[in-house]
C-alpha cells in the first residue's frame, strides 16, 4: 500500500469515529435534554437537540477565543445597532464548523434526516431590512476572518410583524419569534447592569468654584444580557453578539403594599417590559416616539457600562481606553453612544471633560445609511429631555463646546452655526451629535458617500473633512452563496478551488470559464434547478402553481415609495395590456416576484401592496396572460425565504430613484447568484455595473445630478408625463376606471404631488430596459456568460472585504487566531 492510500485510508478512519462520536454526543444530549427515547421526539424537539449538540461543539472555541482576547489584551470592536437580521443559525453554525455532513451522516446513521429540521428554527425576530442583515454579515465576517468583533442589540420579544395578506391586504400578526424560546442564547444574569431614565438633574457650584452633578429620583431598569455565539467560517473564532433584555430585579414585587403603591409598580412593571417588548413601536403616537427614545438609550447605556467594566477588569486604564477598543455606531440609532460614554467617564470615572472627549471621539465611529435630510433622527428637546436630563445636559455641553469652536473658525457667519448646531429648532439632532463625537463617518456606497459630502452632510464636511469616507457595503457569501446555493459553490470549487470560500476576491477567477460552453450550461441547469426549488415552495405553501421555464423577474425588499415598486407593477399593468391587444405576441414570458412589508402607518406603501395583489389576481386569471404573464407576491419575506429567492432570479429589480438608496445589498446578493441587474444608478448599482460592464448590466433612468437638480431647482412636471404620453395616461386611468379595484388614491399619491419620485419620468426608460433584458435573455449563450462574469465579479462585494477594510481604516483591529 502507498503512503497516500495510507493517508487516506487513516483519514477515513477518523471520519469514521468522528461521524461516531457525534452519533453519541446527539443520542446522549437528545437523552438529557428530553429524558426519552429519540423516535418519542417532536420534530422540534429534534431541532434543539441537534442545535443543542451543535452549541457543544462551538462552546470550547467560544471560550477559547475569549481567553485569547483577554490574555492579549486584544484591541476589540463593538457594533452597536439596533437591528441584527440574522436569519436562522442551525445551518450556517454547521456550515462554519465544518461539520455539516458529519453530523448528517451520524444522524443518518439512527435513520434521521437532518435536512427536515432546518424549517423549525424561526428566523430570529431581530430586524426588519437592509440595516440589520448588513450588521449580520459584519459580525459574520469579523469572527471568520477571526478579528475581535462583537454586536450589541436589543432582545426583542417580538419582531417587526408576521405579514400575512387577506383579501388582497396586508394584515399585521404579531412575531412570536420567542414563543419557544431562542436556542442559541445564554442568559448572563451576573452581567446585568441598572439604566437610569429621568428625574431631575443640574449642575451645583462648590465652595471651590468647580460644578458637581446632581442627579435626583428616576426610574432604574435592570437590563439583562443574553449572549448568542458568532461562529466563524473556520470554527476557530467564536465572537459575541450581546442582546440586553429589561426585566423586573428578581426582589420585585406587588404585593404587600397600598393600593396606590401597586398601581406605581403595575405601571413600572408595564414600563419595564415594554422596553424590549418590539422591535421599532409604533412612531404615530407621541407615547411610541417616547418608547423608540427608551430603546436606544437603554442598549446604548448597557453596552457602553458593559465595555468599561469589562475594561476595567483587565487592567486597561481608560485615559488609553481607545487603544483597546473601538465602538461603532451603526446609523444614529445608537448614537447616544457619545453622551453616555462621556456620562460614565466623567460623573462615574472623574476623568476630566477634556480627557473625557478625546477618549471618547479616538473610541467611537459612525456610519450613515441615510442621504434624504428628512430621515435623519431628531427628538424634541421637550421629549428627550425629562427622559434623559443628564444625557442632555451633556449633550447641551457638547454643543456649547463645539459651536464656540465653530463661531471661531467662521466669525459672525450665525447661519453656519444654525446648520452646524446639535441642538436646533427645538430638536436633538443625532447624526450631528454622531459626527461631532467620532473620528471617523462613512458612508456605504461611493455614490451615497458623494452626495453625504456634497449635501445631506455637506457643512459637516466642510468642517471636518478628513473624518468622512466610503465603505461600499458587502454580503456575507458564506449565507447567500455557499449556504443558499450549494449547487454553485460546488461548481465553483471544481472551476477554480474552493479557495474562494476563505477569500472570496477569488472568485474573479471563474471570469475565465465565460466563454466556456459547459460551464455555461451548468449554471443553467443550476438555475434552473434553483427555479423549480422555489416554483415547488411556492406551490406547497400557497397553492399557486407557476411556470420554472419562464424569466423570474424579483424585487425583494421594504416596501417604499423611493424604492419604486409602484412602477414596477405600473409595468406590469402596461404589460398586460399589450397582451390582451396582441400587441406582444413575441412577449417573453416572465414571472414577476414582489415581496417585502410595508410599515404599518405606510398607507400608500400598504396600498402598493394592495395594487400588487389585485392586478395579480386579475393577470393570473386571465387566458390571454396563460403562459406569458404572471405575477407573484410573497408574502412574509425575510431572510429564510430570501435564502430560495435570491439564487432564482434571473432579473435583480434594483430601481430606486436615483440619489435615494444609500447602496443596497440585496442587489449584491442576487449578483452573487448569477442574476442580472436591471437597475438605476443608484447606491451600489453604480459599483457593480462598473464591476460588470455595461454589457452584463441593464441601466436606465435619471442619474443622481439630474434628480437633485429638479428637487432643487424645479422644472419638473407630472401633468407634462400624464397628458404628453398616451401609455402613461392609460396606465394611471386604470388606477380608477374599477379594473384592478378603487386606487385613487395611488392616482392622486401621483398626481397630486408631482410624482416626488420620479416614477412616470423614468417609466419609457424603464420599459425599454425590459425590452433590452427580454432581447438579451434571449440569446442564451450571452445570457449565460453574463451570468458568469456577474458571479466572478462578486466576490469585491463580500462582507469580508467591506470589514477588512473597516478594520485597517477605521478601527485598528486585526486578526488574532
Amino acid at each position: 500500500m502507498t503512503q497516500w492510500s495510507k493517508d487516506i485510508q487513516m483519514a477515513e478512519e477518523e471520519r469514521k469515529r468522528t461521524v461516531e462520536s457525534l452519533r453519541k454526543r446527539f443520542v446522549a444530549t437528545g437523552h438529557i435534554l428530553w429524558g426519552r427515547e429519540l423516535s418519542e421526539l417532536t420534530p422540534h424537539e429534534m431541532f434543539r437537540t441537534v442545535a443543542a449538540t451543535v452549541k457543544e461543539l462551538l462552546s470550547e472555541n467560544w471560550i477559547r477565543t475569549n481567553r485569547i482576547y483577554s490574555e492579549q489584551k486584544t484591541k476589540q470592536v463593538y457594533y452597536f445597532s439596533i437591528e441584527f437580521l440574522l436569519g436562522r443559525l442551525l445551518n450556517s453554525n454547521l456550515i462554519n464548523l465544518g461539520v455539516k455532513e458529519l453530523l448528517a451522516d451520524a444522524l443518518k446513521g439512527l435513520g434521521i434526516s437532518m435536512t427536515r429540521y432546518y424549517e423549525e428554527e424561526p428566523d430570529a425576530g431581530l430586524g426588519n431590512g437592509g440595516l440589520g442583515r448588513l450588521a449580520a454579515c459584519f459580525i459574520d465576517s469579523l469572527a471568520a476572518l477571526g478579528m475581535p468583533g462583537h454586536g450589541c442589540s436589543i432582545r426583542y420579544q417580538y419582531g417587526l410583524f408576521e405579514q400575512k395578506i387577506v383579501d388582497g391586504q396586508q394584515v399585521e400578526l404579531p412575531d412570536r419569534w420567542l414563543r419557544d424560546g431562542f436556542v442559541w442564547e445564554y442568559r448572563k444574569p451576573d452581567k446585568a447592569v441598572n439604566v437610569r431614565f429621568g428625574g431631575n438633574a443640574w449642575m451645583r457650584p462648590r465652595p471651590d468654584g468647580s460644578l458637581e452633578l446632581v442627579h435626583e429620583g428616576g426610574t432604574t431598569v435592570m437590563a439583562v444580557p443574553y449572549d448568542v455565539p458568532i461562529v466563524g467560517a473556520n470554527g476557530k473564532t467564536v465572537n459575541t453578539l450581546r442582546l440586553w433584555n429589561a426585566e423586573l430585579n428578581k426582589d420585585f414585587t406587588l404585593y404587600g403594599v397600598t393600593q396606590e403603591q401597586r398601581e406605581e409598580r403595575q405601571r413600572y412593571q408595564r414600563f419595564v417590559e415594554s422596553i424590549t417588548e418590539f422591535l421599532y413601536p409604533n412612531d404615530s403616537s407621541y407615547e411610541g416616539r417616547r418608547l423608540r427614545l427608551v430603546q436606544e438609550y437603554f442598549f446604548v447605556s448597557a453596552g457602553v457600562q458593559s465595555i468599561i467594566r469589562n475594561q476595567l477588569r483587565s487592567g486597561v486604564p481608560l485615559h488609553s481606553m481607545d487603544e483597546h477598543v473601538a465602538i461603532h455606531i451603526n446609523d444614529t440609532h445608537p448614537a447616544l453612544v457619545v453622551a453616555e460614554l462621556m456620562r460614565l467617564l466623567v460623573d462615574v470615572y472623574e476623568l476630566t471633560w477634556g480627557e473625557a472627549w478625546a477618549v471618547t471621539r479616538r473610541v467611537v465611529a459612525y456610519t450613515n445609511h441615510t442621504i434624504m435630510p428628512e430621515a435623519l433622527e431628531k427628538w424634541p428637546i421637550d421629549m428627550f429631555k425629562p427622559l434623559l436630563p443628564r444625557i442632555y445636559l451633556i449633550i447641551e455641553e457638547i454643543n456649547r463646546r463645539f459651536l464656540t469652536e465653530v463661531r471661531r473658525r467662521y466669525p459672525g457667519d450665525e447661519e453656519r452655526v444654525r446648520e452646524l448646531s446639535i441642538l436646533q429648532d427645538g430638536q436633538v439632532h443625532m447624526a450631528r451629535l454622531a459626527i461631532v463625537g467620532s473620528h471617523s463617518v462613512n458612508g456605504v456606497a461611493e455614490i451615497h458617500s458623494e452626495i453625504l459630502k456634497n449635501t445631506t452632510l455637506h457643512p459637516f464636511y466642510e468642517f471636518y473633512p478628513e473624518r468622512f469616507n466610503n465603505k461600499t457595503n458587502g454580503v456575507t457569501h458564506r449565507r447567500w452563496l455557499i449556504g443558499a446555493n450549494p449547487e454553485l459553490a460546488q461548481l465553483l470549487d471544481d472551476t477554480i478551488s474552493p479557495a474562494w470560500r476563505t477569500e472570496p476576491s477569488y472568485m474573479a477567477d471563474f471570469a475565465r470559464y465565460a466563454d466556456h460552453h459547459k460551464v455555461q450550461q451548468r449554471v443553467a441547469e443550476i438555475k434552473a434547478t434553483r427555479k423549480k426549488i422555489l416554483a415547488r415552495w411556492l406551490r406547497e405553501k400557497t397553492g399557486q402553481r407557476i411556470d420554472a421555464d419562464t424569466m423570474f423577474d424579483i424585487q425583494v425588499k421594504r416596501i417604499h415609495s423611493y424604492k419604486r415598486q409602484l412602477m414596477n407593477i405600473l409595468y406590469v399593468i402596461d404589460a398586460f395590456e399589450r397582451i390582451k391587444e396582441g400587441m406582444a405576441e413575441d412577449f417573453l414570458p416572465t414571472t414577476v416576484f414582489f415581496g417585502g412589508k410595508a410599515a404599518p402607518g405606510y398607507y400608500i406603501a400598504k396600498e402598493t401592496i394592495r395594487l400588487i395583489c389585485a392586478v395579480a389576481q386579475r393577470i393570473n386569471n386571465s387566458q390571454a396572460a396563460e403562459g406569458k404573464l404572471a405575477v407573484v407576491f410573497l408574502e412574509n419575506f425575510g431572510v429564510s425565504l430570501g435564502e430560495a429567492v435570491y439564487p432564482a432570479a434571473d432579473i435583480s429589480e434594483q430601481i430606486s430613484t436615483a440619489s435615494k438608496e444609500a447602496s443596497g445589498t440585496g442587489n449584491m446578493k442576487f449578483m452573487m447568484n448569477g442574476a442580472i441587474t436591471l437597475g438605476t444608478l443608484d447606491g451600489a448599482n453604480v459599483e457593480i455595473r462598473d464591476a460588470v460592464g455595461d454589457e452584463n448590466a441593464i441601466i436606465f433612468g435619471m442619474h443622481a445630478d439630474e434628480v437633485m437638480n429638479y428637487y432643487a431647482n424645479g422644472g419638473y412636471s407630472v401633468w407634462d408625463e400624464y397628458n404628453g404620453n398616451p401609455t402613461i395616461r392609460r396606465v394611471l386611468d386604470r388606477l380608477v376606471d374599477g379594473t384592478y379595484g378603487d386606487f385613487r388614491s395611488l392616482y392622486d399619491y401621483l398626481l397630486r404631488n408631482n410624482d416626488e419620485y420620479f416614477i412616470l419620468k423614468d417609466f419609457e426608460a424603464y420599459r425599454a430596459a425590459h425590452e433590452e433584458a427580454a432581447r438579451r435573455y434571449r440569446d442564451k449563450e450571452a445570457w449565460r456568460k453574463s451570468m458568469i462574469i456577474n458571479i466572478a465579479r462578486s466576490g469585491r462585494f463580500s462582507s469580508d472585504r467591506t470589514i477588512r477594510e473597516y478594520a485597517s481604516d477605521i478601527w485598528g483591529i486585526r486578526g488574532v487566531q
